[in-house]
């Protein structure tokens, strides 16, 4: 790695929690290297160093050093046959970069996947999945007016693929293969464009009679899911691992997970901040960090069958999961895209073309 990318990778263990995610983002190598005023390796830092942290109640202004992995693997510059002793650990630990330390800890360099395997193959093969992926497609996608008088939201296209194609394309790279549409609005039109198209995995569909909210049309599954099922909403598009996100539901016993992402919201006024009517604070323009909902589940089948009422709301079906068992939040820190709405989907054209 050159000098100058290595630099970018480098990071006091003082910084914030939401910048070492702005880092990571910027920086694209899923890494960060957490090294002392000497450039000495203190620890490591990924985006799930970072999600187990926030999992476990610290907040976006917390310092990274609190959430750095310190048991990391390195090798020497000193050491023979370095570049197969790399080859070897990175299949083993599964990891795809490795640092090099001089004799004094400092870090000189980092050996990446591709500089051993001369491509950007994955570590391990894929798995398939039978786990059904539904993506709820039957809405009227008002936000988007007058375009869906046309077109469904479905089929609104994000460079030359409807953004439905592009949802179904996200899940099958980590081995999702079945798929299920809830359509109603414009539905023909939808049928036609699956029946039309061949694709590598299969698509079936439900469809409404009349409209049953933002979740009332898993009702219309229950005899056919049997398993832990994931659910998107039609207009969201996620850069997430979804198999590391369906083991990690798993081994946590959730009835339901909502897949959060780090948002930041800036208020364009001065916030006055009161107590008992005097002024404790004013803050201009500030900025605020949320972990919103991305529109994007897994449920265990039993939360189906929570739908009594065939009209119900995705935020209240949520709620009545909530009593019934683990209800837990996945989050990711970046890679959320709701083109549901004209000014984030115009956003999102440049940035998904990057992808």
């Amino acid at each position: 790695m050159d000098k100058a990318k290595l630099k970018l990778l480098l990071v006091n263990g003082k910084i914030s929690i939401k910048q070492a995610m702005q880092k990571l983002n910027e920086t694209a190598e899923k890494i960060l290297f957490v090294v002392d005023k000497d450039n000495r390796l203190l620890g490591t830092l990924t985006d799930g160093d970072i999600r187990t942290g926030l999992i476990n109640g610290l907040n976006f202004s917390d310092e990274i050093k609190t959430v750095m992995c310190c048991q990391f693997v390195a090798i020497f510059d000193y050491e023979a046959d370095r570049s197969e002793k790399a080859k070897a650990m990175m299949i083993e630990k599964k990891i795809e970069q490795i640092p090099v330390l001089d004799t004094e800890g400092k870090i000189i360099n980092v050996i990446l996947w591709t500089d051993i395997f001369r491509e950007k193959q994955p570590i391990e093969a894929v798995d398939r999945f039978t786990n059904t992926v539904v993506i709820m497609a039957g809405g009227k996608g008002t936000r988007l007016a007058p375009f869906t008088r046309i077109l469904p939201k479905p089929l609104i296209p994000i460079g030359d693929k409807p953004v439905i194609e592009i949802i179904m394309e996200k899940f099958h790279k980590h081995g999702f293969c079945n798929f299920n549409l809830t359509l109603n609005y414009k539905k023909e039109y939808i049928k036609a464009f699956l029946k039309e198209n061949s694709f590598p995995y299969k698509v079936d569909w439900v469809e409404e009679e009349h409209y049953m909210g933002t979740a009332g049309s898993l009702s219309l599954l229950k005899d056919q899911i049997k398993e832990t099922f994931f659910v998107s909403n039609c207009d969201i598009i996620l850069n997430a691992n979804f198999a590391d996100i369906l083991k990690w539901h798993k081994e946590n016993g959730n009835l339901m997970t909502l897949l959060g992402c780090h948002k930041e919201v800036a208020v364009p006024y001065g916030v006055l901040e009161l107590e008992r009517g005097t002024l404790k604070r004013f803050i201009e323009k500030p900025n605020y960090d949320f972990i919103i909902n991305t529109g994007v589940y897994v449920l265990e089948p039993d939360v189906i069958s929570l739908i009594q009422d065939k009209h119900i709301d995705m935020n209240v079906l949520i709620e009545l999961a909530s009593k019934e068992g683990k209800v837990s939040v996945y989050p990711v820190s970046e890679g959320w895209f709701d083109v549901g709405q004209w000014d984030e989907y115009e956003k999102s054209l440049n940035e998904l073309s990057l992808i």
